[in-house]
């Protein structure tokens, strides 16, 4: 009976652990992790409000709240739907209750296109606390 409580609460356990791939390299060769979910942005009322590493939201900025990563962490979004990418920084939190992977400011919503909808399927790929380096071709969407 004992082995079938711990069987039972391994494999619930395994089912609530979410999905995380380290598949990607960044600009210096680090591995980054690739995560999927749903992505959502700010509200305006939020702007001028201190985030969690202690600036001021501004929705023109590139920036998201994650509840798993730590603040400071480059992010690629992807957008599933479009294949939309936007390059974001880490600054906030989410709610402990908030089901979605990344709250997104407004400008990077928009750049992927789900201003209309409000949330979206996204990947995530982890890049690491230095700004990774881009071709400016590369930040703008064909």
């Amino acid at each position: 009976m004992a082995v079938l409580l711990l069987l039972g609460s391994i494999t619930s356990l395994a089912q609530t652990t979410p999905r995380k791939v380290a598949a990607y390299r960044d600009t210096t060769g680090r591995t980054a992790m690739i995560q999927y979910g749903i992505a959502s942005y700010y509200s305006d009322k939020f702007v001028g409000k201190t985030t969690a590493n202690g600036e001021k939201y501004s929705k023109d900025k590139f920036t998201a709240a994650h509840n798993a990563l730590a603040l400071g962490t480059w992010i690629r979004v992807t957008n599933l739907s479009n294949k939309k990418t936007v390059l974001v920084r880490v600054n906030d939190r989410l709610h402990h209750r908030n089901s979605r992977l990344v709250d997104l400011s407004l400008a990077a919503a928009k750049q992927l296109g789900y201003i209309g909808k409000g949330i979206t399927r996204v990947k995530v790929e982890v890049l690491g606390k230095k700004k990774p380096i881009e071709k400016e071709e590369s930040m703008v969407n064909k």
